[in-house]
């Protein structure tokens, strides 16, 4: 059998490339030291973007697409999809919760904690990333490469914009441009974790996939909504971080609609 010929293979492979898109993104600092935070507002939109398009099209469609949810009609919409989704929330907000992270503009969160305030930031940012891994992983499951292909390029495409938005902050409080450049490397590199996960809970229990999709759909979405749209909107530039979801968004379901025409059948 040949390296990567199979899902499993290709899905960890693929959530790996995802993650590693964050240090990609941390590339302009060094070649420019500050970046506005309108900049950084706007690429933070244009994440959330991607990622509701991702969840919508990539995730959740398939998910009622699945044939345990077409058997069971519309009572498969609500005890399937509607509980995966519902359930993909609350693990983030649990683990939001209970883990003592800090955000930069928020301050911190969770529990109280010892860790210095770097570490606090990375927490904060795998409590972020690793849904985004799952999302990968699960979308490979049951052989759904057209699926999985295109959640990762979706996962990966926002993951550059927020690779710079990790860095530049660090790097305007004092830390050097490559210790920034490498810490936004190191929290994508959580995501291939949740994509070992995922790929491997649906891969080896089929019957798991239509929740698992939603699920990441749910973990993805309350993302957005607890954290990216609240954070680019509160320094002042909420239309032009609007303007950059819209366009995140529009990106991501028009690739999303270039694939299915180019490799669906």
């Amino acid at each position: 059998m040949q390296l990567f010929s199979d899902a499993f293979s290709i899905g960890l492979l693929a959530s790996l490339l995802a993650g590693t898109a964050t240090g990609l993104g941390a590339i302009p600092i060094f070649f420019k030291k500050d970046f506005s935070r309108r900049t950084l507002d706007l690429m933070l939109g244009f994440a959330a973007g991607v990622m509701l398009a991702a969840s919508a099209f990539s995730l959740l469609v398939p998910a009622f697409e699945e044939q345990a949810v077409l058997d069971a009609g519309w009572v498969g919409v609500f005890t399937i999809v509607g509980l995966g989704f519902m359930l993909g929330g609350l693990f983030v907000y649990a683990t939001d919760k209970n883990l003592p992270h800090e955000h930069f503009k928020k301050g911190p969160e969770g529990p109280s904690s010892r860790l210095g305030r770097v570490w606090l930031l990375v927490i904060a940012i795998t409590i972020h990333n690793f849904p985004e891994g799952l999302a990968v992983g699960v979308s490979f499951g049951g052989d759904q490469i057209l699926t999985g292909l295109s959640v990762a390029v979706a996962i990966g495409l926002q993951n550059i914009p927020e690779g710079l938005a990790v860095a530049a902050p660090l790097v305007r409080e004092g830390y050097s441009r490559r210790y920034a450049g490498g810490l936004a490397l190191l929290t994508g590199l959580v995501e291939p974790i949740g994509g070992l996960l995922g790929v491997s809970v649906v891969t080896f229990a089929v019957g798991l996939l239509p929740y698992g999709l939603a699920f990441a759909a749910g973990a993805m979405i309350y993302v957005v909504g607890d954290e990216m749209v609240p954070e680019s909107h509160s320094g002042g530039n909420e239309r032009l971080a609007t303007w950059g979801l819209m366009i995140g968004f529009f990106i991501m379901m028009s690739l999303d609609n270039v694939f299915t025409f180019l490799f669906g059948g």
